[in-house]
């Protein structure tokens, strides 16, 4: 639902977007896999919506972000155009936070039991950010860090 804002950075009175919660619709190419390679890591299935012949959906993180994964054909339709090839090249890339340089640690070699593909193996990033980036079995990619 929109609000009318007031204030001195809204000098065009627009209406600006309260949104209750954020989803995410990826692509992929055998659900059984996703599925599989999800629950691997540990996902939350999405309950009663969590695997349907279209897509399956997961509950992510303390806010239960929800993640759906649809067949791309399915997904190409509602998109009203192409999806990108997320093996050849990059869409979004999700971090998750981790409690500790051990639990990255541990997180990294759990992906690769699952099936994911290590990007970046864990490593410093700077001052304070330790992690790793990989790619599920379509391509997507997530940063794993602890801060």
């Amino acid at each position: 639902m929109a609000k009318q804002i007031s204030n001195k950075y809204n000098f065009l009175n627009l209406q600006i977007m309260k949104p209750t919660k954020i989803r995410s619709n990826l692509g992929v190419s055998d659900l059984e896999r996703t599925v599989k390679f999800y629950n691997a890591l540990g996902f939350k299935p999405n309950g009663k919506h969590s695997t349907t012949e279209e897509l399956t959906s997961f509950l992510v993180g303390d806010d239960d972000f929800v993640m759906h994964f649809f067949l791309k054909d399915i997904l190409k339709i509602a998109m009203k155009g192409e999806i990108t090839d997320s093996e050849n090249s990059n869409e979004v890339i999700f971090t998750l936070s981790a409690e500790s340089k051990a639990q990255v640690d541990n997180w990294a070699k759990e992906v690769k039991k699952a099936g994911g593909k290590i990007i970046s193996e864990p490593e410093e990033f700077g001052e304070g950010y330790y992690g790793f980036v990989f790619a599920d079995p379509d391509g997507h990619k997530f940063n794993v860090f602890y801060m």
